[in-house]
């Protein structure tokens, strides 16, 4: 029996209708199943805790664990204001007017005059399109109010003529704006026709005979309804009705940009009597249509006329085709018909194409790889059928560069190195043009990464030096590269275009970069404006502030344009920034050229006018307060004024200009300013809360602002709307927040502050808590805790202790530093509470959280010399036993801070008094060296090495040469304090079981192939000597060096440099002995050797000065002076520096005598060495010099005879 025809059943729960998809279906279950069930019962998933699902998001396939080690573009990292930069477009080349002279420009070069007129033409266009814009706003909001639809008509009208006007007046925007404007029939958009107009087809009706139509009841006039109307001959001619327009009597309209419907047949219009564009086909299937009309026209039959006149008459035969030959033609219509089932060829897979079709080509063996991205720019390059030999210059120079640029960008450090040094010298043979036109699309490209980039713009610093006034027609292009490194998050991006651009200036011109800046300065888009305002800072400082200082009073004082203002103005600002003190001596001209921008009509340009003021006032202070005395009243009246934004930058440069002044009147200003700045304090603005706040701390710090008058009128209300939780939430307001804090306590003393702020180290909010201890632990180290008393004293402690036990985020810093620091300043009296202290920090190295552990027992190490001076060593040794039980931490960072614990309480204990014993510990820390984490090892080899200083006889020598071995790896520390404290601790070694046996193992250690490690090597052994003394190091060194072995001799001689360096005068009694080495190293083939061996002479003939040994000191200068010749950079700075050690210890005169014989010289480079050493002789030593100087015989006219001097000598 049928379901539905039983009444029986109740229906009401049964599905009426089937759901469109499985998506409603499930919903409709759902809801189902929650209105049925209570909701207490109700779990439509069942999931895992949140933690488990975190981590394994992290470990889901997304997850990349080598992403922090890849490469990052820079356009990855790029904000959407920055990547604004790839939205400019590199201009062409402009027309230099220096290097054309009286010339008149060609007409295919970019004058001045040509980007002045197209800059003007962008901003009547983008005028005109906002006034469009804005009208059709306008509209919209005069369709939704229904009461001003009244007279809709008429404005309606007028909106069509007025914009058609400004269409039809430019000839480049009327596109955009018909287009935006347009609808349906090709004119301006039809707008709705009100309800309550009246009917112009029934104004315009002329009534005849037949005016009686049949009526028709509750429906609108149909002309089907009409009464048919007979009209005879001799009738008389009347006004007829005019007929309502029809949209079956319209043209039918097949807009082009509309998609065809998926399954439509597609049609042309080719058959059918209404003439119609081919709108309704795909762009794929209208170039199809083209394709086989030009094909059709190439393959139409050829007539005879055409063959008679191609062909001549004799020698040809005319052949009839046969009878069954058709010639294939496919028409139009064919291309468009809907295919049927049996005409549609089965699906086939389609052949796979090899994997080198789509990869890069192979790189020639000569080049470096290219990568995918690097293609679109070097693909020439990989192309095998070019024949370099059939290339024109152009060509060839161009293909040079592309190889050289692409060794630079990715080729090895020697290949990079060798293309950088042909494109340097050979700039000016290439030209500029090739130059930049390849490297600034590389600059531009978005796959670019920071370290390509740096080379890149190294190329062009290289390239900018040696082409000089040749880059002037490219200054722009250069400009649209290298202004976006201005604003680059990296500071040292920032620097290379602060470089790049001053190098532009000098070589390019100040006329010249005015010139190609000045279109950029009132531009359209804020980011040009903006970089370009940088760009000028720097060329102010290359070229010098006062031959700017012209043109930035006329663009500040400018009426045409307020953006022109506004990027005058910034440029001062960017100036002040970025040069500081400097602007002080044209500070009164600059102040001068934009106080007019405080009272501007513009709210922006009054803004950014008082941001400058403060960066002047601040890169002047504490000078220049004369100069702002133009602005003092305008600012003042500002501040009044306004509100907001422009508001809080007023405030800001009161806040900076108040402490120029003299202490009375910066007092009264204070008391002036300070209603505003308290009624401020309740802003809800964070920005503003920000500068709020760094006024108040520049006020306060200045001399005429007294304590009383803070703490009366500041404190309450700083207190109460500023110390709140939300504050802690913000870093920067948390930051200035407590900046503020410690200076109002520096003003009013540390007591009052710290007893309004601790009772915040209870507060339930863990930032908050956080920001109290910084704020107290800044005042306490400040201004210490003397002037607080015992009840706040208890307060503090109980209030520390709190916040550091209950602390629970990742960050301990904060907690640590400011109970360390209360804990320190306290001295005796924390005594009572050091048990309380130390319980604590005994449970928290039972913790199981290893930050805890950590924290415990860098407080440990912090507070220990304030235990020994409470008098409580028996808990100082008691912690350390606990922390020796801790040596077996897995954990390296807490292993760390334990050993860092055990450092400072063994430095206070003493090595005597230890617990444990000195003789227990160490043993447990030599396996502990292994450790390759840098804390571990740093903290470890400290510990080992104050042991080694101070307690070494508690300990057998074989435990110490077992160490020694351990100390060798450690000289591979990347760390340089880590390798500075094992070679001390080599020498503490060697101090307390004697040099010999650490003497060995060093020198054993000189054979190995890492540099780093023979350097360090070399270092310690020199330590020894110096600690041991060098007779008991030299011989042993002397007998090493008989090895012939690069290495080991090259250590010797490094290890006699550091030597000598240590022991300074000493070396007097072991010159003889090294100056048969020494002769050997000056005289050897290998480079190295001769440099060492001049680093070894320069540290011994300086220790030697004035002691007696000259007669050596000559001897090795003849060894020396030999090698003035090198080429090596390094060698000859080793050499000269011998010299000048020479010319130190020996006198100038005798080095002069040497430098003489080639002063003069036929060849140019032996000149050029000669002079360089006589210079330095010069600059060092030039009144010993003028005794030396040859004797010459007078003249006619002058007298060279020094007669006093020659009584004198």
């Amino acid at each position: 029996m049928d379901v539905w025809e039983n009444e029986a059943i109740d229906k009401s729960q049964y599905a009426t209708s089937i759901a469109v998809n499985d998506e409603d279906e499930q919903a409709d279950a759902e809801s189902h199943l929650q209105s049925v069930m209570p909701k207490a019962t109700v779990r439509n998933t069942f999931s895992a805790p949140a933690s488990a699902l975190a981590e394994n998001e992290k470990e889901g396939e997304s997850f990349d664990p080598m992403d922090s080690h890849k490469a990052r573009r820079i356009a990855d990292r790029e904000d959407e204001y920055k990547a604004r930069r790839r939205n400019r477009i590199i201009s062409p080349e402009r027309h230099d007017p220096f290097a054309a002279g009286d010339q008149t420009p060609a007409a295919d070069v970019r004058t001045y005059k040509d980007i002045m007129e197209e800059q003007q033409l962008a901003k009547e266009r983008e005028a005109v399109m906002a006034q469009v814009q804005k009208r059709m706003e306008e509209e919209k909001e005069k369709k939704k109010r229904p009461g001003d639809s009244a007279d809709s008509g008429a404005d309606m009208k007028r909106a069509k003529s007025e914009t058609n006007g400004d269409a039809s007046r430019l000839g480049s925007a009327s596109s955009q704006i018909s287009s935006a404007s347009t609808k349906r029939f090709g004119g301006v958009t039809p707008l709705a026709k009100s309800a309550w107009d009246t009917s112009e087809a029934s104004e315009a009706a002329t009534p005849s005979r037949w005016d009686s139509a049949t009526p028709v009841i509750g429906s609108r006039k149909n002309r089907w309804d009409e009464t048919p109307q007979r009209i005879g001959p001799d009738a008389t001619p009347g006004g007829s009705e005019k007929k309502v327009r029809s949209r079956w009597d319209e043209t039918p309209v097949m807009l082009g940009g509309a998609t065809p419907l998926v399954g439509a047949t597609p049609f042309g219009g080719i058959d059918m009597m209404t003439p119609s564009h081919l709108s309704a086909l795909t762009p794929e299937q209208l170039q199809e249509l083209r394709f086989q009309r030009d094909v059709d026209d190439r393959n139409r039959p050829w007539v005879d006329e055409e063959l008679d006149a191609l062909f001549p008459p004799e020698g040809y035969e005319i052949l009839e085709p046969p009878a069954s030959y058709k010639p294939l033609q496919t028409p139009s219509r064919k291309l468009l018909a809907t295919p049927t089932p049996g005409g549609t060829p089965a699906y086939q897979i389609p052949a796979e194409k090899p994997k080198d079709a789509y990869s890069v080509p192979p790189t020639p063996a000569d080049l470096p790889f290219v990568k995918p991205e690097d293609y679109q720019f070097f693909a020439p390059l990989l192309d095998e059928t070019i024949d370099e030999d059939e290339l024109s210059k152009d060509e060839g120079n161009e293909r040079k560069i592309m190889k050289l640029l692409l060794k630079v960008k990715n080729g090895t450090p020697p290949m990079r190195k060798q293309a950088l040094r042909q494109i340097t010298d050979k700039a000016r043979e290439f030209g500029p043009g090739p130059l930049f036109n390849q490297i600034l699309p590389l600059l531009m490209s978005p796959t670019l990464e920071d370290q390509e980039r740096h080379l890149l713009v190294k190329v062009i610093d290289r390239v900018l030096y040696k082409l000089d006034d040749l880059v002037r027609p490219y200054v722009h292009k250069i400009l649209v590269v290298i202004e976006p490194l201005l604003i680059d998050e990296d500071y040292y991006a920032r620097v290379e275009g602060r470089e790049i651009i001053a190098n532009l200036s000098k070589a390019a011109g100040l006329a010249t970069m005015i010139a190609t800046m000045r279109p950029d300065i009132d531009n359209l888009d804020e980011y040009v404006r903006n970089t370009t305002a940088r760009a000028f800072a720097v060329v102010a400082s290359a070229l010098g502030i006062p031959a700017l200082l012209p043109f930035l009073k006329a663009v500040c004082q400018s009426k045409k344009s307020w953006q022109a203002r506004h990027t005058g103005i910034k440029i001062i600002q960017q100036i002040a920034i970025l040069m500081g003190c400097a602007v002080l001596p044209h500070l009164k001209q600059m102040v001068e050229i934009m106080e007019g921008g405080l009272t501007d009509e513009q709210q922006k340009v009054r803004t950014i006018t008082a941001l400058s003021l403060a960066a002047l006032a601040e890169a002047a202070t504490p000078y220049g307060i004369e100069a702002f005395d133009s602005v003092l009243k305008p600012l003042w009246i500002g501040t009044r004024a306004h509100h907001g934004k422009v508001l809080a930058a007023f405030l800001k440069a009161v806040g900076f200009i108040i402490p120029l002044m003299e202490p009375e009147h910066s007092g009264f200003y204070t008391r002036e300013i300070m209603p505003i700045l308290i009624r401020e304090f309740q802003t809800p603005d964070e920005e503003m809360k920000k500068i709020v706040m760094k006024v108040v701390k520049q006020c306060v710090g200045t001399e005429g602002v007294d304590a009383p008058y803070v703490k009366a009128e500041i404190l309450p209300d700083f207190f109460k709307y500023l110390w709140v939780r939300r504050m802690a939430l913000d870093r920067r307001n948390y930051r200035q927040l407590v900046d503020t804090t410690v200076e109002l306590a520096n003003k009013v003393g540390g007591a009052d502050i710290v007893n309004r702020l601790v009772d915040g180290l209870k507060d339930e909010s863990e930032p908050y808590r956080k920001m109290v201890m910084e704020s107290i632990e800044k005042v306490v180290t400040n201004l210490g805790t003397t002037d607080i008393d015992q009840r706040l004293e208890e307060q503090m402690v109980d209030g520390i202790l709190y916040a550091f036990q209950e602390q629970q985020s990742e960050d301990t810093k904060v907690m640590l530093d400011g109970v360390a620091a209360v804990v320190n300043s306290f001295r005796e009296r924390v005594k009572p509470y050091l048990p309380q202290i130390c319980g604590t920090l005994k449970w928290r190295l039972n913790n199981k959280s290893a930050k805890v552990r950590q924290q415990a027992a860098d407080l440990i190490g912090r507070i220990a010399a304030v235990m020994k001076r409470c008098g409580e060593e028996q808990l100082l040794n008691h912690l350390g036993v606990v922390l020796y039980e801790y040596l077996g931490e897995e954990y390296p960072e807490v292993l760390g801070s334990i050993l860092g614990g055990l450092k400072g309480i063994v430095n206070v204990v003493g090595m005597a008094k230890m617990t444990p014993p000195i003789k227990d510990l160490l043993p447990r820390l030599t396996p502990i060296l292994r450790n390759r984490h840098e804390k571990v090892q740093e903290n470890c080899i400290d510990l080992v090495g104050r042991i080694a200083d101070r307690g070494a006889e508690f300990v057998s020598a074989k435990e110490w040469m077992r160490i020694c071995f351990e100390l060798l790896d450690m000289l591979k520390a990347h760390k340089k304090a880590i390798r500075r404290a094992t070679v001390n601790t080599f020498g503490y070694i060697a101090k307390a079981i004697g040099p010999q046996d650490v003497l060995a193992v060093l020198l054993n250690n000189l054979k190995v192939q890492e540099r780093q490690n023979r350097v360090c090597t070399t270092v310690a052994i020199a330590i020894v000597a110096e600690t041991c003394g060098p007779f008991t190091v030299l011989p042993a060194l002397l007998n090493e060096y008989r090895l012939p072995e690069l290495n080991v001799q090259n250590g010797v001689l490094k290890a006699l440099s550091f030597l000598f360096e240590y022991i300074g005068e000493m070396g007097k009694d072991y010159v003889y002995a090294v100056t048969p080495l020494l002769e050997d190293a000056l005289m050897d083939r290998d480079l190295v050797h001769r440099q060492t061996a001049s680093t070894v002479v320069k540290h011994l003939t300086l220790g030697v000065y004035g002691l007696g040994c000259e007669d050596a000191l000559a001897h090795l200068l003849n060894f020396v002076w030999p090698n003035i010749f090198e080429q090596s950079p390094h060698v000859i700075n080793a050499v000269l520096e011998a010299i000048e050690a020479m010319r130190v210890s020996l006198g100038a005169s005798r080095v002069l005598q040497h430098t003489l014989q080639g002063l003069f010289h036929p060849c140019r480079r032996v000149r050029e060495v000669y002079w360089k050493i006589y210079n330095n002789l010069y600059i060092g030593s030039q009144d010993a010099l003028i005794p030396a100087y040859p004797l010459l015989e007078d003249d006619e006219y002058n007298t060279y005879r020094r007669v006093e001097m020659e009584l004198f000598i």
